[in-house]
């Protein structure tokens, strides 16, 4: 994959593969001179080939692993795909995790230093629901903020954030679907890229605020204050409120100013949406450069989507950093077969049609290029969503597979960057934390331009290595750190991302 000089027409991932994937739209016919085979269909850009005769029933490798299991035979040079490919429970062994070396320069980037040590990579003030009855209110308040020019004599400050959801009420007052609420909500408003947090609430809600500051004990300060609108009189009364309760607290937030830190202070959520073939193949392995090089510098990357890295478990159990932290990843993917099967559902039920039509064929297929983005160093925790991370280097947090929650849970965790993957286009930005697009083929980077912050596409085409472009993108999550705006930045996106985990009955 690395190599300059190889044929542009196909790559071979591992010498064990029986497949390999189209770089290019190979007409039926053409020969394939590296793997001695000629293309007997049309093998669509970014689809994988048969190198050699699959029978039926035998394991279909790309990776070197276990994609799926043929249900028919397969001739050299036929397309391998969901017309031939099947979900299968057969794992190859996961080699033994290369030793990792720490041998990256000290880096700096221009950052926040908060009271509690943590740093930031923004300064924005969040306007917080406790409920969905609040929402509006929470907008007004914000918008109302823009209108008057409330930030202009405040220039340190990012800007004001509305952060808005669905629920909060119409729960049980206790439970699991209570506490993934609550801790998000407290730990979207704990984020070191918050200055300030002005929690609005309705006032009959089950998330009361009386009794979300006495479990996360919170009090009031110029950092922290809350009110209902109820207790306020009604709307206008409210948003007047809020204006007033924010005129008393944006002098504190704007008297931090960014500072030198070590790029060891930065959190980075993993995600990827939108995938395709290439996924696994340039932009997920040079964001694992990525983020072995920052850790490697003390950082810490948060690695998630737990039914998308299903498959692909056993690689992570090989890197645990102790039998405990194995044993924690185990646990969560039990729940998650479990809750599956509670709902009728199965782990396979991915990947999603853009996905297929982009040459995924199962989710083992998914899962093993997802995982690439975590790169190779040594898992060091698995926690569950939303809580904090607590140790630097590569942890794992439990979440769903769509994109906002996930992304929603670690910023909850405590991540003050994301880094995105998608190979299908995403159009996705998150508040109080920027995110980064890296666009998996060219074709989608020229397409998105707007959208897309790194082409990760010349990987494919022998332009550049899975490690030099691991380089490029720490260099330009540096940048965004020390104040650079993404590409989701510019274009406004992040108001309307927050999307937290719902589990439980409507009531």
């Amino acid at each position: 994959m690395n190599d300059k000089n190889r044929d542009v027409r196909v790559i071979r991932l591992h010498p064990s593969d029986n497949v390999v994937v189209a770089a290019l739209a190979i007409p039926a016919g053409t020969a394939i001179a590296a793997e001695r085979i000629t293309a007997l269909d049309a093998i669509p850009f970014g689809h994988k080939i048969a190198t050699r005769a699959i029978a039926k029933g035998e394991a279909v490798r790309k990776y070197g692993q276990v994609i799926g299991v043929a249900t028919e035979a397969i001739a050299p040079g036929r397309h391998v795909h969901v017309h031939n490919v099947a979900f299968s429970d057969l794992r190859s062994e996961a080699e033994k995790a290369p030793v990792f070396q720490a041998n990256e320069k000290p880096r700096s980037f221009m950052g926040y230093k908060r009271a509690d040590g943590r740093v930031a990579t923004r300064n924005y003030v969040a306007v917080l629901t406790s409920v969905n009855c609040s929402a509006t209110v929470a907008r007004f308040i914000a918008e109302e903020a823009g209108r008057s020019g409330l930030l202009a004599d405040y220039p340190n400050i990012d800007g004001i954030v509305p952060i808005t959801h669905h629920s909060g009420c119409g729960m049980p007052g206790s439970g699991e679907g209570y506490e993934l609420l609550s801790r998000t909500l407290w730990g979207t408003a704990a984020n070191p890229n918050f200055a300030a947090v002005l929690l609005v609430g309705l006032g009959c809600e089950v998330i009361q605020l009386a009794r979300f500051k006495q479990e996360y004990g919170i009090g009031e300060s110029e950092h922290f204050q809350s009110f209902t609108i109820q207790d306020s009189g009604g709307t206008r009364k409210a948003v007047a409120e809020g204006l007033g309760r924010l005129k008393e607290m944006l002098p504190a937030a704007d008297t931090v100013q960014r500072s030198k830190q070590p790029a060891g202070e930065i959190v980075v959520g993993l995600q990827c949406g939108g995938s395709d073939a290439w996924s696994g193949i340039t932009a997920n392995p040079a964001l694992g450069n990525m983020s072995d090089r920052l850790v490697a510098l003390g950082g810490t990357v948060i690695l998630s989507e737990t039914p998308e890295i299903y498959g692909a478990e056993h690689l992570l159990y090989a890197r645990a950093a102790s039998p405990e932290v194995s044993e924690k990843l185990r646990e969560r993917i039990k729940w998650w077969e479990r809750y599956t099967a509670l709902h009728g559902m199965e782990m396979n039920n991915n990947p999603s049609p853009g996905n297929k039509a982009g040459g995924l064929t199962t989710i083992l297929e998914k899962s093993l290029g997802a995982v690439a983005k975590a790169g190779t160093s040594p898992l060091v925790d698995v926690i569950e969503y939303a809580k904090p991370v607590t140790k630097h280097g590569f942890v794992f947090m439990d979440s769903p597979g769509l994109d906002p929650c996930s992304a929603t849970g670690q910023v909850a965790s405590g991540a003050t960057l994301i880094a995105f993957t998608t190979g299908r286009g995403s159009a996705y930005g998150c508040k109080p934390s920027p995110s980064i697009k890296l666009a998996t083929n060219s074709a989608l980077y020229a397409r998105m331009t707007d959208d897309m912050d790194i082409d990760c596409g010349t990987i494919a085409t022998g332009e550049s290595t899975v490690e030099e472009k691991g380089a490029e993108i720490l260099d330009y999550l540096l940048e965004i750190a020390s104040g650079k705006k993404s590409k989701s930045e510019e274009l406004g996106y992040g108001d309307m991302e927050f999307v937290p985990w719902h589990i439980g009955a409507v009531m």
